[in-house]
């Protein structure tokens, strides 16, 4: 039996997910992929595998999964209460699951994301060059209880690693820069909009995620000359009723709502790890500070493999503590180093 992932139970919205599927925009598909990018990368680190494979996406809570064959997996973006066969598994960090041994991941603690990453990554039949599932673009769709998910090639046998997370699951200040209608809001608009505290709100998924605020919404007086054109993720939009909806993996590709402002790619993980309730802020940076805080974020997606480190493991409570080399490099500790052995 080639190595695969049953779904025992699955939460309400499950998928696989990838970095995206580029090149559609014209025919009316954006790229989509994880709506944390982010854990992918991490996923990949601690896996020593491509960042390009799919992983498992849930959003909110999690499931129960029976491995059909031996896996290496690793668990990241938001933390989730996570064991195998009863034993607690360490968020962010890599693991065995032993052919029949049971998964089973609860509710997101710290953030709307998390993610279960399988060594070799989710092998199904690529669509349109991609594996991921486009919600909102009808290619593929939420997974359900009974289905089995194929693992690739697994060119590695490593587990018991960590890393530390990149930051983005408290909410926070969020770097955007001007988008194609921020001149048209007067400056009294801008500045209302960039110190205003927002909360996410509940009203959330893979498209947008809608901003929440007491007092009056946004508005500007080219709202109604504005033609449908190209957006892209990241734009803000400011919808009929005032309400700024910050665009995500699967928005649409055009629109006529009015754009505030743009979030920068690196900070749209924050964005859309933020639980309903957290607080967002907004600020304007000009263009070429937003290429130097980009760079920075590639540098760091580039260096995660270098900040793997083992994960330190109760020898106790190691249910798999045999299939680890314990006695290669012992000494003795009564020989003399210095004498030969006759």
């Amino acid at each position: 039996m080639s190595a695969a992932l049953t779904i025992l139970q699955a939460g309400p919205s499950m998928s696989v997910q990838d970095l995206g599927r580029p090149g559609y925009r014209a025919q009316g598909l954006t790229r989509g992929g994880a709506a944390d990018p982010v854990a992918l990368y991490e996923g990949a680190a601690l896996l020593g595998q491509a960042s390009e494979l799919a992983a498992l996406e849930m959003a909110g809570s999690g499931g129960t999964f029976r491995a059909e064959a031996d896996l290496r997996i690793a668990l990241t973006g938001a933390e989730m209460a996570a064991t195998r066969d009863g034993e607690a598994l360490a968020w962010n960090a890599s693991h065995s699951l032993p052919a029949g041994a049971t998964l089973t991941l609860g509710g997101a603690r710290n953030g709307s994301y998390g993610y279960l990453h399988l060594g070799g990554g989710i092998d199904t039949e690529p669509r349109m060059g991609g594996r991921g599932a486009h919600l909102a673009g009808g290619v593929g769709g939420l997974l359900e209880a009974g289905e089995s998910l194929p693992a690739g090639r697994d060119r590695d046998g490593e587990v018991g690693l960590t890393l530390t997370p990149l930051d983005r699951f408290s909410g926070g200040e969020v770097r955007i820069v001007a988008s194609m209608q921020t001149d048209s809001f007067d400056s009294s608009t801008l500045e209302r909009f960039t110190g205003s505290p927002f909360k996410r709100d509940a009203r959330a998924n893979r498209m947008g995620v809608r901003l929440a605020q007491e007092g009056p919404g946004y508005s500007t007086e080219a709202a109604l000359s504005i033609v449908s054109e190209v957006v892209v993720p990241g734009d803000i939009q400011i919808a009929g009723d005032g309400a700024p909806y910050v665009l995500m993996g699967e928005c649409q590709t055009t629109g006529g709502y009015p754009r505030i402002g743009t979030v920068l790619p690196c900070e749209l993980p924050r964005v859309a790890q933020a639980l309903a309730g957290a607080s967002l802020s907004f600020r304007f940076v000009e263009m070429a500070g937003a290429v130097r805080l980009q760079a920075r974020f590639a540098a760091d997606l580039a260096a995660l493999r270098g900040t793997v480190t083992p994960l330190l493991r109760d020898p106790a409570g190691m249910r798999d503590l045999l299939s680890y080399q314990l006695i290669g490099g012992a000494v003795s500790a009564t020989a003399n180093p210095f004498e030969k052995e006759t």
